[in-house]
């Protein structure tokens, strides 16, 4: 018998929201039945999230949790949740890469002109004599009570975390929903069903052609987090970017772009990070190590993958 019931399909909602954040563009989308007013309550509880993570990890804000800690060296500080777990997490990146990932590259990153908060355009001024020898092996994490000491005076940057924290602070609230898509520029989370209820689709950019798609990946309840030295070159020095190698002091080369696939967006962000910083011989390697799935692209746009990665292609 006919009935005017409607279909999951023609039930389903989706809400997308687009606001800046950490330098990029982000976009939410949120996929349910719940009409699109409670739709927009959660992403916006989930914009709250977010810019709470910029707010304490910001390294262009004189007054986030990140460099109020700095300007505390020798100290003891009691710092929030988020920047003692993003500093952990960078910690034992740095540690894993021994130093090639360091989070205390801050003042080169300032030499070579990424001095600039992206709303106001107005330059950092690093208030900090920093010690040049400073390392991430400077760096106390006292897990009682989420305290952190710097035994040198050292400027920090989280930028390769922070991004990805947010993400999975925003899925987080987000959870409940039949399905979410969170994309931060180069990452990207996706959970449940899309709008038309099957699973997502995540391209991988061309850096020579961002109108182009180098790879396509069909996953869901899984991050997909790139970095590239395509997109921030040095205002200062045309032949560095922003992804150094803290070892050399020298932006990373060899690769264009390397991609990971993990459950969560911090990890998946930090390793791309890692792997890119890491180089071509190690980068896949590395990632294989920690048991994700991830691409690599050389400056011929050559594309080399984890046998893992094969499972998320969409042909």
């Amino acid at each position: 018998m006919a009935t005017d019931r409607p279909t999951l399909a023609q039930s389903r909602t989706s809400l997308a929201v687009s606001f800046l954040l950490m330098g990029t563009v982000v976009t939410i989308r949120v996929v349910g039945e719940s009409g699109a007013h409670h739709l927009r309550e959660s992403i916006d509880r989930a914009i709250a999230l977010m810019r709470m993570v910029e707010q304490e990890l910001s390294r262009f804000d004189e007054e986030s949790g990140l460099r109020t800690l700095c300007r505390h060296a020798g100290q003891t500080v009691l710092v929030s949740p988020v920047l003692f777990h993003a500093l952990k997490v960078a910690v034992e990146m740095a540690d894993l890469t021994d130093g090639v990932f360091d989070p205390t590259i801050a003042p080169r990153l300032l030499q070579l002109g990424f001095n600039r908060h992206y709303l106001t355009q107005n330059p950092v001024v690093a208030d900090i004599a920093v010690d040049p020898t400073a390392s991430f092996r400077d760096i106390i994490l006292i897990d009682e009570g989420c305290q952190v000491r710097l035994d040198k005076p050292m400027l920090l940057d989280l930028g390769a975390v922070g991004k990805g924290l947010a993400i999975d602070l925003a899925a987080r609230e987000l959870h409940n929903h039949e399905g979410f898509a969170i994309d931060a520029g180069g990452d990207v989370y996706v959970a449940g069903v899309d709008p038309e209820g099957g699973l997502w689709h995540v391209g991988i950019e061309n850096p020579h052609d961002p109108a182009r798609l180098l790879d396509q990946l069909t996953l869901s309840n899984a991050a997909v987090c790139t970095s590239g030295r395509y997109r921030r070159p040095s205002s200062v020095d045309v032949s560095q970017h922003h992804l150094i190698n803290a070892r050399s002091g020298l932006s990373a080369q060899g690769l264009m772009s390397c991609t990971v696939v993990g459950p969560q967006a911090l990890m998946a962000d930090v390793v791309a990070t890692a792997a890119f910083l890491l180089g071509p011989q190690q980068a896949l390697r590395f990632i294989e190590q920690l048991g994700l799935a991830g691409l690599c692209v050389a400056d011929d746009l050559k594309i080399e993958r984890t046998t893992t990665m094969e499972a998320f292609r969409r042909e």
